[in-house]
């Protein structure tokens, strides 16, 4: 359904709402302005990703794919604030399926923006991971720095650290080895 007809449909079940009130109905009237809000809270938040997000969570990998291809043309379907997450969501489910092929959803989602600084550490601990997979440990130390850094709440504190730790065990093994390719 296009932004503009959720809008529309919004302030047409709002103003049901409102009329409903002034005629006395206050009980309809309260539950319509709630089915309004609900609506509304579509134009800013997909329900498709909503649903997409909560089977992740739940580590159902393919439901939450399979709710996220409902969304054709994530250009038209979405507001714009929206792409960043939707590709970082893609990026998610690719990365449980084929890790190196879901860079390039990371960095899109990167390049058009989140809001929220904890997505962006997640997109750039998971481009850590892909370039620590392509041995590239300087662009997985940058990442990981980076990731750090908009981890302002310390939710990904743990597995910054583990990866931390997995770089050096690789730098061990490597000059155990009898060669350094970094």
């Amino acid at each position: 359904m296009s932004n503009i007809v959720r809008l529309i449909i919004a302030c047409g079940i709002m103003g049901a709402a409102i009329a409903l009130c002034v005629f006395g109905f206050w009980g309809w009237g309260i539950l319509v302005l709630f089915l309004g809000g609900f609506v509304l809270l579509s134009y800013f938040f997909n329900e498709n990703m909503i649903i997409a997000q909560w089977f992740l969570r739940k580590e159902k990998s393919e439901k939450a794919e399979e709710w996220l291809l409902k969304v054709t043309d994530y250009e038209k379907q979405l507001n714009k604030k929206q792409w960043g997450y939707y590709n970082l969501l893609i990026g998610l489910i690719e990365s449980r399926k084929a890790p190196l092929k879901s860079e390039k959803y990371f960095k899109k989602s990167l390049s058009l923006g989140m809001k929220m600084s904890h997505n962006t550490a997640l997109a750039k601990l998971s481009l850590a991971g892909i370039a620590m997979a392509k041995r590239n440990k300087p662009e997985a130390k940058r990442y990981l720095e980076e990731a750090a850094k908009d981890d302002k709440n310390k939710l990904l504190a743990d597995q910054i650290k583990m990866m931390k730790a997995q770089m050096g065990q690789m730098d061990k093994q490597v000059v155990r080895g009898g060669y350094r390719q970094f």
